[in-house]
């Protein structure tokens, strides 16, 4: 009796430890799942570049807003040549506003919401062909600091953003661009003053001594550089463009612009 009475705990034991495990391994088929689709939203599809003929490289660059396809939410075709964007700068410096006027009041409509982030996209129909810009744009607090990895892995850009009118914004563009390279040392750097319809009334001295600092920031963050308004649309759809440029190596007509009272343009 004692030796069926082992056997019987043995096999209840097993039983336990097989039921445990079984759980354990379902629970973790369950997390691998939440990493995924974590994943899926951090990193949206692979990009997937194709070469592209001349002609197409022609009619991309001469798109312009009033011809642009938009096509909300996140397709997931293969056919679709998908770029992540990073927005990164100080908070009432005209990030929103800026992204905004690129992809319209329609899909900041549809724009999805987290805590310290905004999610928005556009999508350009040319001759068939499908570019989708995924925007990130991080809050500017130092809360925020936190979403930078998720919105800054695998993106083809990071665009750092200060407020023409606030010299603090501009100071403060080194710790966005510090925190940014610690996740993605590849994205192609470009640095935006905004509110240039409000910069352009200041005094000339202010904004030369504004242009040489920014100029010198620039340089130092090997990035592109451009004033915009996105209250006049000045230069907004030219950065996506160049973009765009960057990265199929597309011509690029837009001259550099280093006059003071004119949007600056230097790359």
């Amino acid at each position: 009796m004692c030796h069926h009475q082992l056997c019987r705990k043995v096999v209840q034991v097993n039983t336990i430890k097989w039921k445990i495990v079984e759980k354990v391994s379902i629970f973790r088929k369950f997390l691998r799942f939440i990493w995924e689709r974590i994943m899926v939203c951090s990193t949206g599809n692979s990009v997937r570049y194709r070469r592209l003929s001349s002609k197409f490289s022609e009619e991309l660059l001469a798109v312009e807003s009033s011809n642009e396809t938009l096509i909300s939410g996140y397709d997931s075709d293969s056919d679709l040549v998908a770029l992540k964007i990073s927005i990164l700068g100080d908070c009432q410096i005209g990030k929103t506003s800026f992204v905004i006027k690129y992809v319209g009041d329609e899909q900041e409509k549809r724009c999805l919401e987290m805590k310290g982030l905004n999610l928005m996209d556009k999508t350009l129909i040319v001759r068939g062909a499908r570019i989708s810009f995924r925007i990130w744009d991080v809050g500017g607090n130092h809360n925020s600091y936190d979403q930078i990895p998720i919105a800054c892995k695998n993106s083809v850009a990071i665009l750092f953003m200060f407020d023409l009118t606030s010299r603090s914004t501009l100071n403060n563009v080194i710790d966005w661009y510090s925190e940014a390279r610690k996740w993605n040392q590849t994205a192609i750097p470009i640095l935006i003053g905004t509110k240039f319809d409000d910069f352009v009334q200041l005094p000339l001295d202010i904004q030369w001594s504004v242009v040489t600092q920014a100029r010198a920031y620039a340089k130092a963050m090997k990035a592109s550089l451009f004033f915009s308004s996105a209250t006049h649309n000045i230069n907004v759809n030219k950065i996506f463009k160049f973009i765009m440029a960057k990265l199929f190596n597309l011509p690029w007509t837009v001259q550099r612009n280093l006059t003071i009272g004119e949007p600056i343009i230097d790359f």
